[in-house]
């Protein structure tokens, strides 16, 4: 019997010796204090997540986003249809950096309203190449010939147009610094462009005031 009893007291005496200071034996229900400040639950999921990613910068990233990054290429194929369908339309979110803003789509306005000659430079390119593969000299020659003087005529109306849009633009928009090189070239490639092909599309038709 005494050999149990001592058995007893060690035993009561190593529990005693390994429970935490901080429990309390008379009130179990009562949790030890953490020694830190509990995080906010903001804190806590933002530590389980990572960081935020950025926002996303295009109509397709965000499409991948919303999807799971599972697009498929039927999906892809209708995004970019409807990106080439608000380009076309002139929607300045969707348009290249260059021919972005009031003063490039008023630009594009005024050269849309005009008939230039230098529309016809993409044709007279290919009349030029398809002489050049006829076997006939006197043919290429007055192929030559004519593209000379169309190609001088183009480069004198398009200087010309350039100081016109120049001019009009000054007057419209005079807060702007745009270079006046940069509005008279911008201004000749779109006229020298067929206009069934320009991008975006023409809003105005040819004689309308602008």
């Amino acid at each position: 019997m005494r050999f149990l009893r001592r058995n007893a007291d060690e035993a009561a005496d190593t529990t005693a010796e390994d429970m935490p200071a901080e429990v309390n034996p008379a009130d179990p229900s009562r949790t030890p204090a953490k020694g830190r400040p509990t995080p906010k639950r903001r804190e806590a999921e933002g530590k389980r997540r990572g960081p935020v990613p950025p926002p996303p910068r295009t109509q397709r990233e965000a499409l991948k986003r919303a999807r799971g990054n599972k697009v498929s290429k039927e999906e892809r194929r209708a995004a970019a249809v409807e990106r080439r369908q608000r380009m076309m339309a002139g929607e300045d979110k969707y348009l290249l950096p260059r021919d972005r803003g009031p003063v490039k789509a008023y630009i594009r306005d005024v050269v849309d309203s005009r008939r230039n000659l230098m529309g016809l430079f993409m044709p007279l390119a290919i009349l030029v190449f398809v002489a050049l593969l006829v076997p006939m000299p006197a043919v290429q020659q007055y192929a030559t010939l004519v593209t000379t003087f169309m190609l001088l005529a183009m480069i004198l109306e398009g200087f010309v147009l350039g100081r016109l849009v120049v001019k009009r633009v000054r007057l419209k928009f005079p807060d702007d610094t745009s270079r006046g090189l940069s509005i008279g070239w911008y201004s000749f490639i779109r006229a020298s462009q067929l206009r069934r092909l320009r991008v975006p599309k023409p809003r105005v038709s040819p004689g309308d005031k602008v």
